[in-house]
C-alpha cells in the first residue's frame, strides 16, 4: 500500500522504522524482529539510507526482502547526500524495479567530518527538491517526509523551519512524520502551527521507546529532543539497571501513545531499534494484537 492511500479512511496505522545491520549476525537478528513486529500488522516497515549515502543499496535490497519475504509493504529512505541529479534518477529506477512504491524523502544528514550540508556537484540541496524530482520522474510513488516538532537543528526558528515543510508538502509529499520526541506538548504545538501554515496531509508522530537512557539521550540531544524533568529523574535513578530503565521507558511510551491515540492521530510510527520487545509490549497494551 502506497503512503498516499494510508489515513484517509479513518483507520489507525503502525508504522515500523528500522535500519540496515552491519554484518550477517546482524541480518538474522533484525528479521527475526521483523517476524514478531509484522504479526500486528503494521501498514509498512521503513528501512534507512545510511549516512552519507553508505547503505543506499542495501536499503534497496532489504526492503525488496521485507516485501517479497514477509509480504509487508516496505518504504525506503532516500536522501540528496554524496549523489548528483542523474545518479539519484538511478537509485529511483532501481528501486522501482525492486517493487519498492514508497519513499521517505529526506536531505540527510552531512557525512561525517562535515558540519553543514554540502551537495554534491550536480545534486540537490533540499528535501524539497528531492520530492519534486521523485515526483516528476516516479509521480505513482507513496512520498513521506520529515517534520520537527521541536525544530530541525539547523533551522534559526521555528517558523523558518515550518516554510521548509511547507515547501516539501507543497512538492507532493503524501504525510508528515516527525522526529522522536518525549513530550506531546510539542508534536500539539506542531500540529497546530502546521495546520494554520495550510499543511493539511496526515502528520504521523514518531516514537522512540527509551530502552537505554544514556543511548537515547545520545539520539535525543542530536535531534534537540527535551526529556521531561520527571522521566529524567526516574531514569537517572536506576542508570545502573538497565531491566528497570526499559519497564519505565516502555510505561513511558504507552502513556505517550495512549494519549496521542485519543488525541486522533492518524497514526504512529515507531523507531524500533532493530529491536522487538518494547515495540511488543507497547503494541499489546494499546490493543494492537497479533494476527
Amino acid at each position: 500500500m502506497r503512503i498516499s492511500e494510508l489515513y484517509r479512511s479513518g483507520t489507525f496505522d503502525l508504522s515500523v522504522e528500522i535500519f540496515p545491520p552491519k554484518n550477517e549476525s546482524g541480518d538474522a537478528e533484525l528479521f527475526r524482529t521483523l517476524e514478531e513486529l509484522i504479526r500486528y500488522q503494521p501498514a509498512f516497515v521503513s528501512c534507512t539510507y545510511g549516512a552519507g549515502g553508505s547503505t543506499s543499496k542495501r536499503t534497496i535490497e532489504l526492503c525488496e526482502t521485507i516485501q517479497n519475504q514477509l509480504h509487508t509493504t516496505a518504504t525506503a529512505h532516500f536522501t540528496c547526500v554524496a549523489s548528483t541529479r542523474d545518479q539519484l534518477i538511478e537509485w529511483l529506477h532501481s528501486a522501482s524495479e525492486a517493487g519498492i512504491t514508497n519513499i521517505m524523502a529526506l536531505r540527510g544528514d552531512p557525512p561525517k567530518g562535515q558540519e553543514t550540508f554540502v551537495p554534491a556537484d550536480g545534486g540537490l540541496k533540499h528535501a524539497n527538491e528531492l520530492v519534486a524530482l521523485i515526483r516528476e520522474h516516479f509521480p505513482q510513488m507513496g512520498i513521506g517526509v520529515a517534520g520537527y516538532p521541536e525544530v530541525h537543528p539547523e533551522s534559526p526558528d521555528a517558523e523558518t523551519d515550518l516554510t521548509n515543510l511547507k515547501r516539501k508538502v507543497d512538492a507532493g509529499a503524501d504525510a508528515v512524520y516527525t522526529q522522536l520526541f518525549f513530550s506531546n506538548t510539542h508534536f500539539h504545538n506542531f500540529r497546530e502551527r502546521c495546520v494554520q501554515a495550510g499543511i493539511t496531509c496526515p502528520i504521523i508522530p514518531g516514537i522512540m521507546p527509551i530502552t537505554e537512557f544514556r543511548r537515547i539521550q545520545r539520539i535525543s540531544s542530536m535531534c534537540n529532543s527535551e526529556f521531561p524533568v520527571e522521566l529524567t529523574e526516574k531514569l537517572e535513578a536506576v542508570q545502573d539497571d538497565l531491566k528497570a530503565q526499559f519497564e519505565i521507558g516502555v510505561e513511558f511510551a504507552i502513556r505517550q501513545c495512549q494519549e496521542l491515540i485519543d488525541d486522533g492521530v492518524p497514526g504512529i510510527h515507531f523507531y524500533a531499534l532493530n529491536r522487538s520487545l518494547a515495540c511488543k509490549r507497547i503494541f499489546e497494551a494499546l490493543g494492537f494484537h497479533e494476527a
